[in-house]
């Protein structure tokens, strides 16, 4: 992302929420009922004319966007059950978990890590929404060229309480390094029971010769939008990649994993993009190592 702009991809992925939440109760995989009023009306309109095509384009990648939101949902709904005491959602943009997921207000902290530009937008829309900022949310505005997650600290955030980070449709934008440096921190700065849970690209498919197009459309733009997918881990690799950065209790689910359980009944024709998948791990309690000293 650029210095000074406003995440392209946030008001793309709030848009499949809002389009997916659009749909009749037993049809939709997701439900975000705040999902429209965070975008831009127009940004809205001028998609919905081009879904068609980018479905064509890009095969399965709106289920799966949309399988994604409600596996995170469900996560954190199993966090909350299990006791958590803070949630941190890395890159945050325009994620609406704080304000519609029960359960949270009054009992869970949550800290929302951003950009300042993005952050920025999603404020000025949430003060038109909700009219006050809630309480139990607090907003972290970080730029990474000058600053790193220890801003938390200063934020409120308490290194000892259980906590889940939420890390969704970010880590393909990243260096390698700076992946590691996150699950160095979030491994080393996080209560027992602590999880995290993210999605991934594997790695074969951001470099293969003939990539799926919504893959080359991301990368040739990355020099207009600064988002691109850069960061991927090799299929079948993800337990060990994570057992090397000191995590546990890992559960893997590729897209076919994500098809069996919410592609079901009318949605069971739906296609799902075969080159993603989403983790989630415990925190081990042990020092991650530094890979890349």
């Amino acid at each position: 992302m650029k210095k000074r702009q406003a995440s392209v991809t946030a008001q793309g992925i709030a848009f499949v929420r809002a389009l997916e939440s659009a749909k009749p109760e037993g049809e939709r995989i997701c439900y975000d009922p705040l999902a429209r009023r965070l975008i831009n009306p127009a940004f809205y309109a001028l998609s919905k004319l081009f879904v068609n095509y980018a479905e064509r384009k890009g095969p399965g990648v709106l289920a799966y966007l949309a399988t994604r939101c409600r596996c995170i949902d469900d996560y954190l709904q199993e966090c909350l059950a299990a006791g958590i005491e803070q949630v941190v959602i890395l890159g945050a943009g325009l994620d609406s978990r704080a304000y519609r997921i029960k359960g949270l207000q009054g009992r869970v902290q949550v800290f929302e890590v951003d950009h300042p530009a993005t952050q920025a937008v999603k404020l000025a829309k949430l003060k038109q929404i909700l009219g006050e900022l809630p309480a139990h949310v607090t907003y972290v505005s970080i730029d990474f060229d000058a600053e790193t997650l220890e801003k938390l600290f200063e934020c409120g955030y308490q290194r000892h309480k259980k906590t889940l980070f939420i890390w969704e449709g970010v880590v393909y934008y990243l260096t390698a390094e700076a992946v590691d440096q996150t699950l160095r921190f979030v491994a080393e700065n996080s209560g027992a029971g602590s999880s995290i849970i993210f999605d991934y690209a594997y790695a074969e498919a951001l470099t293969a010769a003939d990539k799926r197009s919504e893959v080359a459309r991301m990368q040739r733009s990355q020099r207009f939008t600064g988002e691109g997918l850069i960061f991927g881990i090799g299929e079948g690799q993800i337990e060990a990649f994570l057992q090397a950065r000191g995590y546990t209790q890992i559960e893997n689910m590729t897209a076919a994993d994500l098809k069996r359980r919410f592609l079901t009944g009318v949605n069971a024709t739906r296609a799902i993009a075969p080159i993603y998948a989403i983790v989630h791990a415990n925190i081990s309690g042990q020092r991650c190592p530094n890979l890349y000293a």
